[in-house]
This record gives C-alpha cells, structure tokens and sequence, in this order.
C-alpha cells in the first residue's frame, strides 16, 4: 500500500490553471518552467519526447501549449499560454515534438526535454505525477529524485574547486539547513549544476551573495 503525503490543499485540488487536466496542462508548465530555469539563456531549439499518456492526447489537452508555455518562463494561470506556440515561434525558438505512444516509462505522463542554443545544450526528464505536482527524475544523463514541493535552489555554476564549499557556508551564515542537495556536471572543467533543497523559505537574503560567488551563471530559487 502506498502512503501519500500533502502538504498543503493545492497538493489535492490543484493550482489555478488555463487548460482542461492539472496534470497535463499545470505540471507540464512548472516542468517547462523549471528545465528553463536550469538552462538559464534564452533557447533556440527545444525537443519535447512524449510518452505514454502525453505522447497520445498531448495536443488535444493542450499538453503542448502548456510545456512550451513553461520553457518561456510562464506561469500556470497566464492567459498567454494557448497562443505560446506562436510566441515561441516569434522569439525564433524552434519546437519539435517527438512521440513515443508504445513506451513503457513508470509513468504515463513524462517528457524528456532537450534544451539548446549554440552555446550549450541540457536534458531533463519530467513527470507531471497529478494535481499540478511534478517530479524531475533526470537531468543530463543523472538520475535525480526533485518534486519541487519544498523551497528549492539550482544553480548553474563552473565546475571548478571550491564552489560547493562557498554555497553552503552562505547558506549556513543565513541558518539555512540543507534537506537535499544533488551536484552533475558535464566534464571536469565545464558547466555543474547544483540542485539544493532547503528548509526555509526565508533565503531573499542569501540569494544575493551566492549570486557574487565567482564562476556561477545563474541561479534560481523556487518557493
């Protein structure tokens, strides 16, 4: 039997939303938004891998919409969100869908995104698990275990010595206690990324002085 936690009512009924199913339209925007917050530059190509569930009705419950809705950083009550696709083609980002009906993934609502510009590329794999819930289960190759359901803070960083040691000791400075943290990167040298979930939501402070750490890209914290 499985056990199942809410922390809050959103976690049953769902958030405020454009579209006919949470999962398919609120969860597929906050997987959109957060794989473009990892990413941190403005896209010229993104391919969505569609599964299951999503790759069968991802047009007619305006899966589609609402994943490249995300990408372009809104939220999921915009009212911009059914004409997304023609805001991304305005902004010069190509979309591509890639279909897989017959996959047999945990779970029938996942997408694999694939993000790009000329400078760089990531992956992630989300899962929109219901009620505007998410899970990211992977991120350039590594297996992660994110739901975005506690205060979280990625960052984008140079993989070089050091820099997980200066995070932490700002986040300890503030009395921000670490629940999770998970670090990849893409080869020793190149760019890292530094998943960190945390107790409090209180870090308007810290933010800013991990922000001046040398050697970090962008970061970006979800309440």
């Amino acid at each position: 039997m499985t056990n199942l936690k809410f922390q809050s009512v959103f976690d049953i009924i769902g958030p405020v939303m454009i579209g006919p199913s949470s999962s398919h339209t609120a969860g597929a925007v906050r997987i959109g938004k957060i794989v473009s917050s990892i990413f941190g530059e403005q896209p010229t190509e993104v391919e969505f891998q569609l599964y299951n569930s999503f790759a069968k009705t991802y047009r007619g419950h305006g899966t589609d919409v609402a994943l490249v809705a995300g990408i372009l950083g809104m939220d999921t009550d915009d009212p911009r969100i059914p004409n997304s696709l023609d805001i991304a083609r305005e902004c010069g980002i190509k979309v591509y869908w890639r279909v897989n009906k017959e996959s047999n993934t945990p779970h029938p609502n996942t997408t694999r995104i694939i993000i790009k510009n000329e400078k760089k590329s990531i992956s992630a794999t989300g899962v929109s698990i219901g009620g505007g819930n998410i899970q990211v289960t992977e991120l350039n190759g590594f297996s992660v275990n994110l739901n975005m359901n506690t205060p979280t803070i990625i960052i984008v960083h140079q993989d070089v010595p050091g820099m997980i040691a200066k995070v932490t000791d700002i986040l300890s400075k503030f009395n921000i206690n670490i629940a999770q943290m998970n670090v990849t990167r893409e080869k020793a040298g190149e760019k890292a990324i530094m998943i960190i979930e945390v107790d409090s939501r209180q870090c308007e402070h810290a933010i800013p002085e991990i922000e001046n750490i040398p050697h970090l890209h962008n970061i970006t914290f979800f309440n």
